[in-house]
């Protein structure tokens, strides 16, 4: 598989016709990565799956990685977009970890969690491609971070850890529920561990309760 390089430029300004092309072979990348895995994910299995030619991934994205990475940033993106709607009505820990794991279960259901999944273990052989997938998790850390913040707001539980340090756990265990789910198939210990959670911050709010307030600057 190329290595990952400078996308190749599109035609000025682009044109409806390319712009459709780009989205169907970022599309049948994505359902490549989801059925065939990162090693079966060439450009022939992709521009077979999208019924166009294959010299069109590399004029349009450069390379097969690029393309991928084009692939994770949509899915990134549409996640992202979804999740930051969902937290729109967060008011407390508890609302964060029961919608936390429905995002679980609908990363599952939609495949998402096997396009990361893939692109993390495609990391391994393919020069360059970390670096790639760690910089496009980071806007997860930051979304967590103020996920979390908005929850727990003026709690005194919001004293106890820094925000950014429980964003970082938060996101590394969801990635290893993942990934493990993506081993076996098997989802139940993970949900599990979401109804584990639910448990816990109801028992940490009945503790705040007799906590000092938190301090105000």
């Amino acid at each position: 598989m190329a290595k990952s390089g400078t996308p190749g430029k599109v035609t000025a300004g682009g044109t409806a016709r390319s712009a459709q092309t780009r989205r169907a072979l970022v599309e049948a990348a994505i359902e490549t990565l989801k059925d065939e895995g990162f090693a079966g994910t060439s450009a022939r299995a992709i521009s077979e799956r999208a019924g166009l030619n294959q010299a069109l991934i590399f004029y349009h994205f450069g390379s097969v990685v690029n393309l991928l990475l084009a692939a994770l940033d949509s899915v990134s993106n549409d996640r992202m977009v979804k999740f930051s709607a969902a937290i729109n009505n967060v008011s407390s820990p508890t609302d964060l970890t029961n919608i936390a794991a429905q995002i679980f279960r609908d990363d599952l259901d939609s495949g998402h969690v096997t396009v990361l999944a893939e692109m993390i273990a495609g990391a391994s052989s393919v020069e360059g491609l970390g670096v790639e997938v760690a910089t496009r998790l980071s806007p997860w850390f930051t979304f967590a971070e103020e996920a979390i913040e908005k929850s727990f707001g003026d709690s005194p539980l919001a004293s106890l850890l820094p925000s950014s340090d429980v964003a970082y756990v938060i996101v590394a265990l969801y990635l290893g529920f993942e990934m493990l789910t993506h081993l076996d198939g098997n989802r139940e210990p993970a949900l599990r561990i979401f109804g584990h959670a639910q448990q816990l911050v109801t028992l940490l709010g009945a503790f705040s309760a007799f906590m000092p307030p938190r301090a105000t600057t």
